[in-house]
């Protein structure tokens, strides 16, 4: 990701993984608006079976996994190939040499963080004045931080080292959660209110948690295992950077890597459940599982097999994710589609309506995305 909030002419100058950019075009379509269109299909067809779909489009209500709890964790995880397909390593250099890089990963930072509080309150009441309540946390500022310790991993460690550190987060908040008794309640508890997650939220973050439950779902301790996913995507792009496999060769061992951590994953959930708002260690490897399980799909079907038409869709909004998904809480994206289309949609049958509003909505944003593609405007963090 580059350096500058603005429209700026991408000039590759080395090949770039397709499959990557359309992963994230694909992960970033559902939070555009996609999610709803197993409701609406649901609503048109009657098929009981787009019900099953459609709830797979909602977050777990506390432990659990669904489709939608993905779409985080496999962002933090693409970020992370990113890192991994050029892992550069600093600090032989001199710190001269260093220096526009570390400014650089201090400014995306700072930049996401604030992104993160202004997208916190995009269409609510407005950003209070009062600085004891914004909300602080975000998905952009947990982004951020993983992205930025996983960063100063590559730069700094050799594998062997980002290996080790990856398992000693994995253990070692495993055991926070297991064993560190929370002052006033006891150590083992995964609730809401009584999870070392909330005794930390409420005595050391800032601000006011998500919808003032107990805990922050993108609090401060929750964030550390969060560098894991983008670690476990560092792995990936250094892999998949290898030459001594073939293609296909990667596609399997992708996929065998998949399989193995949704194996771990699933057999810790009775001693440490898989949950999403507590980012527990069984969560990492399960969502880590899926995010490999997906990347080798989509490298085997666009870069292997060279099917590139049909990543393309998404590649145009993977070009711009980070963009989009800020405007996804700034602009009111179905009020512009209706303004647009609003008498089309009417004028359909009743049952067509909700569907068609949703295409709508997804295809403004949608050419929106395909013109700045076109005219190469990457606004990137």
């Amino acid at each position: 990701m580059t350096e500058k909030i603005a429209a700026v002419t991408e000039t590759a100058n080395k090949p770039r993984l397709m499959s990557l950019d359309a992963l994230r075009g694909f992960d970033m379509f559902w939070i555009l608006g996609g999610e709803a269109l197993f409701a609406a299909l649901l609503l048109l067809t009657t098929w009981s079976g787009w019900r099953w779909f459609d709830g797979q489009m909602h977050h777990s209500s506390w432990h659990g996994f669904t489709f939608y709890d993905l779409i985080f964790p496999l962002f933090i995880f693409l970020s992370g190939v990113a890192l991994g397909l050029s892992p550069k390593r600093l600090d032989k250099l001199a710190f001269a040499e260093r220096l526009p890089k570390y400014k650089h990963a201090v400014k995306r930072l700072a930049l996401l963080l604030f992104f993160g509080v202004l997208y916190n309150h995009g269409w609510g009441t407005g950003m209070p004045v009062a600085l004891d309540e914004i909300r602080y946390a975000s998905v952009l500022g947990r982004i951020a931080f993983a992205w930025f310790f996983a960063a100063m991993l590559v730069w700094h460690t050799g594998l062997r080292t980002q290996i080790y550190v990856a398992v000693a987060i994995l253990l070692g908040y495993a055991m926070v959660q297991l064993w560190l008794p929370v002052p006033g309640g006891s150590a083992g508890d995964f609730s809401a209110a009584g999870s070392i997650n909330a005794w930390v939220d409420n005595h050391f973050l800032p601000g006011i948690s998500y919808q003032h439950k107990p805990y922050d779902p993108e609090g401060l301790l929750s964030t550390l295992p969060a560098v894991v996913n983008a670690l476990a995507g560092v792995f990936v792009g250094r892999f998949l950077q290898q030459q001594s496999f073939s293609a296909w060769g990667r596609v399997g061992l992708l996929c065998l890597a998949g399989l193995v951590c949704l194996g771990l994953g699933w057999l810790l959930n009775p001693l440490i459940p898989v949950n999403k708002d507590l980012w527990t260690s069984s969560f990492v490897l399960v969502s880590s599982g899926w995010s490999l399980l997906l990347l080798a799909l989509f490298y085997a079907v666009i870069d292997v097999l060279g099917l590139r038409w049909l990543g393309f869709p998404f590649v145009v909004i993977g070009c711009n994710a980070i963009i989009i998904y800020l405007a996804s809480s700034l602009v009111q994206w179905r009020y512009s589609s209706e303004s647009l289309l609003g008498g089309f949609i009417n004028s359909a049958p009743e049952n067509w309506q909700p569907l068609l509003g949703v295409l709508a909505m997804l295809g403004v944003q949608w050419l929106l995305l395909w013109w700045m593609y076109r005219r190469q405007l990457f606004i990137r963090v």
